[in-house]
């Protein structure tokens, strides 16, 4: 049963039905632009936020791997699989305020958005490329979150195309998300 919904979802995911992909997993208020930006569903604590990172970088990762896995065929000429959960990051800003994008850490730059942009992503960088899971900071009520995503040998033809060995690689994905001011 559970294969059958990831596959399900995969499947909404790689046609970019985004919002029944969202819709069904059913985690936003019944009303997601009425309450966005209001704060009432931002984590309180840097516990609850990195948790909720943790979960949402592992399903990211998770679902890279099968879409890679079942999907892609590189002689096709479909949508790479990166770029088709960039939609669903799109979905997640809108509608939980919350950044997702991709981090170069230890391949080529498939895209220049995904280089470091800042401190905060050089050092993440740093640190993902010297084998930690994750990196994460605070500043004033943001918590930004840098986990791994491994790039594994059949992924270095096109992640690293004049590699010398077939050694796992990295990148990464940054999650941003505001935490909830207490009065």
């Amino acid at each position: 049963m559970a294969r059958k919904a990831l596959t399900l979802c995969v499947l909404v995911l790689v046609t970019s039905r985004v919002e029944l992909a969202v819709v069904s997993a059913g985690a936003p208020p019944s009303d997601p632009v009425a309450t966005t930006g209001t704060g009432e569903d931002l984590p309180t604590t840097v516990v609850e936020a990195r948790g909720r990172a943790r979960i949402l970088h592992e399903t990211i990762h998770g679902v890279l791997q099968v879409v890679h896995r079942d999907f892609f065929r590189p002689d096709d000429h479909m949508s790479i699989p990166s770029r088709s959960l960039e939609d669903v990051f799109k979905e997640l800003a809108r509608s939980w305020q919350v950044q997702v994008h991709w981090l170069v850490v230890n391949a080529e730059a498939m895209n220049i958005d995904n280089k470091p942009r800042d401190d905060f992503e050089k050092d993440a960088v740093k640190a993902l490329a010297s084998g930690k899971p994750e990196f994460e900071a605070v500043a004033g009520n943001v918590y930004r979150f840098a986990g791994s995503i491994r790039l594994a040998s059949q992924c270095l033809k096109c992640h690293v195309p004049s590699r010398t060995s077939t050694e796992d690689r990295a990148a990464g994905v940054v999650i941003t998300m505001p935490l909830r001011r207490i009065p």
